[in-house]
């Protein structure tokens, strides 16, 4: 289950970071198992995917980027109004004004941009 959950939470990050790149790009479908989680499981989707995504980046070791990536999971979800939040169970990825949002964090948490 843990492996499902990060693998969505990966596939969700890097659809975003696909659609921010280009507008055209087609919308992931709808991730059903993103339906009841409660702030603190997005923000641990979003600390996951960081994880993956950020050790692949920087070619380093996900221990090595544990801080920034909590730092940038807090402060995003941290920032979520809750129109955000539900469109993010709705979806299971980010919409585009919390998409700014992750990516002023992804920034101030000094992280690389997987755009």
């Amino acid at each position: 289950m843990g492996a499902a959950v990060l693998a969505a939470g990966v596939a969700a990050l890097l659809s975003v970071a696909a659609q921010a790149a280009s507008s055209q790009a087609p919308l992931p479908p709808p991730d059903p198992t993103a339906k009841n989680l409660s702030p603190y499981r997005i923000q641990l989707r979003a600390f996951d995917a960081c994880l993956v995504t950020q050790s692949r980046l920087m070619g380093t070791t996900r221990e090595a980027v544990h801080s920034a990536c909590s730092c940038y999971a807090k402060g995003t979800v941290g920032s979520m109004t809750k129109a955000e939040l539900q469109a993010f169970r709705d979806t299971g990825y980010f919409d585009d004004s919390t998409r700014a949002k992750a990516l002023g964090f992804i920034d101030s948490c000094r992280l690389r941009r997987p755009i």
